[in-house]
C-alpha cells in the first residue's frame, strides 16, 4: 500500500468553553489502488481519539482504517522543513505562471496604446474635412478603447495575485526562519493521522478529518448602550476568543457553542448510605444524641464534597431552560492566531424596550442608581452569563454582571449612578428620655432630594431602620413624611414624584423619626 501526505486547510472551528473542534479538508487525486493518505503537522494539543474522517465526491471509496501517530524529535522537525520548501516552491512557481501573464498582458496593452498613438498621428495628416469618415473614427477608438480597457483590468488583477502570493511566501519563509533557528528541534513533536482508503476507482476524492484541540475557548462579553431620556436599550454581545492550540486558524468559518462535547453524559450514581447503632451506654459523651447522624448528614452537605455533582445538576438545569445548547455561527470568516491573544467578535446587537426606574439609597450614598428592567424577546437567544460594559450618552459609567437570561425572561440591568438627582441626608433631631430603668433615644432624620435634570423624574428612594436581635431592645417607627408603612427588615420605602428642574425650584423633602428603647444597663451597639 502506497503512502501520500495530503495537504489540508482548517475550514471551519467549532469554539467551546475551554476546547474547540477543528475541521480540515483536503482534495486528492485517486488512481484506483489502495493508498495511506498523511495529514501531518498537526499539533500536540489534538485529543487524539476525537479524530473523525469521512470523504465526499463521485468516487466510491472504501475507509479502511484510521489511525493516530506521534512524530518525534528530528524526524519531525525534518517533515515539517520539507512540508514548508514544498510549499515555498509550489507558490514560487505559481508567481512566476502570473508574472509571465502579466508580462504578456503590458505588452499587449503596450501594443494598443502604440497603435492608438499612431491612428491619431494618421487621422492628423488628412487635410480636408471631406476625407475624414468620422463613423470610421468612432468604431477605431471603441475598439482601442475596449482592448486597452481589457488588458488593463487583466494586469490588474495579475498583480493582485501577485501581492498575495508575496504575502502568503513572506508568511512561510519567516516560519521556516523560525523553525531553523529554533533552540528546541530536538524536543519538537506533533500529531500525523494516516487514514487508510481503497478507492472503486480513479477521480479526484475530499477527505475531511475533524478533531478536538484543547487550550481554545470564549468568553461572552456585553455592551449595553442607553441614554439617560431613553425608554429603549442596546444590548451587544460579543465573545473574547482566545486559542494556543499550536495552529493558526485563518480564513475559517466560526461557531461558538455552550455545549460540552466531553462531558459525562451518564447521571451521578448513588451509593448506598449506610447507618449503625449502638447501646447509649457506649455513646461517646455529649449533649446530642445524634452526633454521628449529624456528622453524616454535615458530611452529605459538605459543598466541596458535592461540587462535582451540584455543578452537573446546574448544566442540566440550563440545557432543559434552553431546550438545548446555544450556539451562534459568524457569518464571516475569521483569523484567530496562535497566540493566546484575545479576538473579539460581534455576535448580534438588537434594541430592547425597557423601563427606567431611578433608585436612591441614601444611607449609604447621595446620588441615585439608574435601573433598566428588560423583556428579553421570546424569540431570541439565551443569553449566557458574563461581563457587561455600560455606556451611558456614549460615555463608559461602569460594569456589572449578566446572568443565563431565557428568551422571554424578565431581568433587570443596574446602569449607574445618576448624578442629576442629588440627596442630602440628615440627623435632625436625637433626644435621650430616661424613664425608669428604661432609656428611650429617639432619632430624626430628614432628606432633601434636588433634580437637576430637564424633565419631570420619579424616584424609589429607599431607607432603613435598625433591626433589633436582642428582645430587650425595641425598635419603633414613630412618623413619616409622606406617610409610609414600615416594611421586612427595617426597609422604608417612597415613591416620589420630582418636577423638572426650574429657577424656582424647591427641593422635595421626607421626614422620618423613630425610636430605640432598652434597659439602661444596655450598651446598644452597630448603630450611627
Amino acid at each position: 500500500m502506497t503512502t501520500q501526505i495530503i495537504n489540508t486547510r482548517i475550514s471551519e472551528v467549532t469554539i467551546y468553553a475551554n476546547q474547540a473542534l477543528v475541521t480540515r479538508r483536503g482534495t486528492v487525486a485517486l488512481t484506483g489502488e489502495e493508498k495511506e493518505l498523511i495529514i501531518a503537522g498537526l499539533p500536540l494539543t489534538i485529543q487524539t481519539d476525537s479524530v473523525r474522517v469521512r470523504g465526499a465526491g463521485k468516487l466510491a471509496v472504501r475507509l479502511l482504517g484510521v489511525r493516530t501517530e506521534t512524530i518525534f524529535a528530528t524526524e519531525a522537525f525534518a517533515e515539517k522543513l520539507s512540508l514548508l520548501s514544498r510549499q515555498i516552491r509550489q507558490f514560487e512557481l505559481q508567481k512566476r505562471s502570473i508574472q509571465d501573464q502579466l508580462e504578456a498582458a503590458q505588452l499587449q496593452r503596450n501594443f494598443v496604446q502604440g497603435l492608438s498613438e499612431k491612428s491619431l498621428e494618421g487621422f492628423s495628416g488628412l487635410l480636408a474635412p471631406a476625407q475624414i469618415n468620422l463613423d470610421e473614427i468612432g468604431e477605431l477608438l471603441k475598439f482601442l478603447g475596449q482592448q486597452y480597457g481589457e488588458y488593463a483590468s487583466a494586469i490588474a488583477q495579475r498583480e493582485r495575485q501577485v501581492r498575495d502570493l508575496d504575502k502568503q511566501l513572506e508568511i512561510l519563509r519567516q516560519q521556516l526562519k523560525q523553525i531553523q533557528l529554533s533552540p528546541c528541534k530536538e524536543s519538537y513533536t506533533s500529531h500525523s493521522v494516516i487514514v487508510a482508503i481503497g478507492p472503486a476507482g480513479a477521480g479526484d476524492f475530499e477527505l475531511e478529518v475533524s478533531y478536538l484541540v484543547s487550550r481554545a475557548g470564549w468568553t461572552p462579553l456585553y455592551d449595553l448602550r442607553t441614554s439617560s431620556n431613553s425608554d429603549r436599550i442596546n444590548i451587544s454581545l460579543l465573545a473574547e476568543i482566545r486559542q494556543k492550540t499550536g495552529e493558526d486558524w485563518t480564513g475559517v468559518k466560526l461557531t461558538l457553542s455552550t455545549a460540552k462535547p466531553t462531558s459525562n453524559t451518564l447521571p451521578p450514581k448513588l451509593e448506598p448510605w449506610y447507618v449503625s447503632g449502638r447501646k447509649n451506654n457506649q455513646l461517646p459523651q455529649g449533649d446530642d444524641d445524634f452526633a454521628e447522624l449529624e456528622a453524616l448528614l454535615a458530611d452529605e452537605n459538605d459543598a466541596t464534597k458535592k461540587q462535582d455533582f451540584l455543578s452537573a445538576q446546574k448544566v442540566v438545569g440550563q440545557a432543559i431552560k434552553s431546550d438545548a445548547a446555544v450556539t451562534f455561527p459568524l457569518d464571516r470568516d475569521s483569523d484567530i492566531s496562535s497566540n493566546a491573544a484575545a479576538h473579539k467578535v460581534m455576535i448580534f446587537s438588537d434594541d430592547y424596550p425597557c423601563r427606567i426606574e431611578y433608585v436612591a439609597v441614601p444611607r449609604l450614598i447621595s446620588f441615585a442608581y439608574l435601573e433598566a428592567t428588560v423583556t428579553h424577546n421570546t424569540n431570541g437567544v439565551t443569553l449566557l452569563p458574563g461581563k457587561a460594559n455600560i455606556f451611558r450618552n456614549n460615555t463608559l459609567v461602569g460594569t456589572t454582571q449578566l446572568e443565563n437570561i431565557a428568551p422571554g425572561q424578565q431581568f433587570k440591568l443596574n446602569l449607574g449612578i445618576e448624578e442629576s438627582l442629588k440627596i442630602d441626608r440628615d440627623l435632625v433631631e436625637r433626644e435621650v428620655q430616661l424613664i425608669g430603668n428604661y432609656r428611650r433615644t429617639t432619632y430624626g432624620y430628614k432628606l432633601a432630594i434636588a433634580n437637576l435634570r430637564t424633565q419631570k423624574t420619579t424616584l424609589r428612594l429607599i431607607e432603613q431602620l435598625p433591626v433589633s436581635r436582642d428582645e430587650q431592645i425595641k425598635v419603633h417607627l414613630f412618623s413619616t413624611r409622606p406617610e409610609i408603612h414600615l416594611g421586612e427588615m427595617g426597609q422604608l420605602e417612597w415613591l416620589i414624584t420630582l418636577p423638572r428642574q426650574s429657577k424656582r425650584q424647591r427641593k422635595k423633602e421626607i421626614y422620618y423619626q423613630f425610636t430605640i428603647e432598652h434597659p439602661a444597663e444596655i450598651t446598644v451597639v452597630s448603630l450611627e
